[in-house]
Parts: C-alpha cells; structure tokens; sequence
C-alpha cells in the first residue's frame, strides 16, 4: 500500500480523495529532526513551508517518489536535486491565488484607512475621545487612482493586478520573465461579463519612481529585492506589502524607511524571522501585521487540498 506523510496538515476533503484512492494517509506531524528515521517508511511527503526536504533527508529516502508542497514557493525543497533522483515535485500555484491577493489589499485599505491603529485605540478611548480619535484618523486616503506596483506577474501577481484595476488603479507590474499579459476581470461576479485589459510589464525603476502602493509576489532568491538603494529611489509616502516570502524586504532599511518618512507604512505577512519577528516590527505603529496567513482561507486550504490529491493520485496511478 501507497503510504502518505502529511506533515503539515492537508484539509479533510483532500485527505479524503487520497483515502477513496486507498493510500495510507498520515497527518501526524514528525518533527523536522525524527524525519531522517520515518520518512524512509513512505512513498510520498506533504508539506507546506514548516517541514524542510533537503539534500541529506533526500538521500535517505529511496523509497520516496513525490514532494508535495501544499502552496506556492518551493524553496523549503532541495528541487533539482530530488527530480535528480526520479522524485517528482509537485505544487499548487493557482489555488492560493486568491486568497493572497486579498490579504495584501486587506494590508493595503487597513494602511490607508489606519484602521490597525483605530481598532487598537477605540476599546480604550472611544467613549471619552471619540472626537478626538475621529480628527486623528480621518487623513486616510483612496485606493482608486493610485499607482500599484507589483513585483512578480505570475498567478498571485496577476491577481493582484486583477483587484487592483477593478478598483481603479493604475497597475505596474515588474517581472523578469513576463512581458506583457492580457487580466480578465469579471464585472458582477459573471464569467459571461468580463472586461479584459491588456498590461505590459514595465522597468524595475519606472515603477519604483511611480508607485504609491508597491506589493511583493515573488519567491525567495537569498536576498532583499527591497532594501535600502530601493526604497531611495521611491516616491515619498509609498506604502509597501509584503504577502510573498520573508527575507524578500531587508527589515533594517525598511525600519530606516519608515522611520524617515520615505515609507509611509507597511503591511507585512512574512518576516526574516519566522516564527519570532524582530519586536521593532511588531511594536511599529505604522505596520500591519499578520502572521503568514496568505493562504490561511477555508476556500484557499480546500483548493490546495483537492489539487494536492488530484496529482499525487495521477502520480501513483
């Protein structure tokens, strides 16, 4: 029998079709250093960004026929290597797209609107200084008209762009590989009704000088895209999002950034320190916080789960 380790839990629906499949599904965690000892006793792995697949536990592995990664980024995964060994790697770029977008427009209106900061104030203060609360957060600002920079077109980047111009923003993707694409957008929830826009990427430095809103959708490389040369070169006031992976923003300049007034705020889902962000982020009043939930939704988790199980089964079948 086909046995299964899901290490960094799977939803019910997708444990079910690989169960309906009749493979043997584990979903109890082992820890990262026991897995040297019991993933040898399975033909496939599961994982989302906790568990890490490397080179060492590869090797002792020679049962182990597919590395599935529940998600986006595989940088947790030794890639080349493992499809060296006949392993295939799998993951699920298009189902958490979504999911992803919205939380980085969710850091985007909280910035804008300062709600972060209101919804701490107003428990405390809201029956004795309503009025004086209202003066203070009412230089918010609109999303409509402003400039989106976008760094990484592909899924989540693209659907990004897709909120973004329904909202009504002017949207300037950067990519290395993407030139150009053309983004549906669906007017009243109707895929009978749409409205396409054709977006062509721009320079990394045209959208830097341009943008007021600049969100991250790339994967790790092993060093900050955004760091202090960066941020010199953006419009005053420029708030940034960071939904995509820590480490992609060097914090120290951010911080710096912030501090001088260059960036006006930022909202952050991912940090260089998972799980124990440094406590100047967390204490900064104007940063939203999250604690990596970008694909944390019910719909998002169920997507991952039933496309996980679909290609794990295509696999073995």
């Amino acid at each position: 029998m086909i046995k299964i380790l899901v290490n960094d839990g799977i939803h019910p629906d997708g444990k079910m079709l690989l169960e309906d499949a009749g493979y043997n599904v584990n979903t109890d965690k082992i820890a990262q250093e026991e897995l040297m000892e019991k993933l040898p006793d399975y033909d496939a792995i599961v994982v989302r960004s906790a568990t890490k697949v490397r080179k060492e536990l590869i090797e002792a592995c020679p049962r182990l026929k597919v590395i599935a990664r529940g998600g986006v980024g595989l940088d947790n995964i030794d890639v080349e290597y493992a499809r060296s060994k006949g392993i295939e790697v799998i993951n699920t770029p298009a189902a958490s797209s979504e999911s992803v977008a919205e939380l980085a427009f969710a850091h985007m209106f909280t910035l804008a609107r300062f709600l972060h900061l209101a919804n701490r104030d107003m428990p405390q203060k809201g029956s004795t200084d309503f009025k004086a609360l209202k003066k203070a957060y009412s230089k918010g600002m609109q999303l409509r008209g402003k400039t989106l920079g976008i760094i990484g077109f592909g899924r989540i980047g693209q659907e990004t762009a897709r909120i973004g111009l329904a909202l009504g923003m002017n949207v300037l993707p950067v990519d290395l590989m993407i030139d150009e694409t053309d983004i549906n957008i669906n007017l009243f929830n109707s895929k009978d009704v749409k409205l396409t826009v054709h977006v062509p990427t721009v320079k990394f430095e045209e959208m830097l000088k341009k943008a007021d809103f600049i969100s991250l959708h790339v994967p790790a490389v092993g060093k900050a895209i955004l760091g202090k040369e960066e941020f010199t070169k953006m419009k005053d006031g420029v708030v940034v999002i960071n939904c995509a992976r820590g480490g992609t923003i060097d914090e120290t300049a951010l911080l710096e950034a912030l501090e001088s007034g260059k960036v006006a705020a930022a909202g952050l889902d991912v940090f260089e320190n998972e799980p124990t962000p440094i406590q100047a982020l967390l204490d900064h009043p104007r940063i939203s916080l999250t604690p990596h939930i970008g694909a944390s939704t019910v719909e998002a988790q169920r997507n991952i789960g039933l496309e996980l199980a679909d290609k794990i089964i295509a696999r073995f079948s």
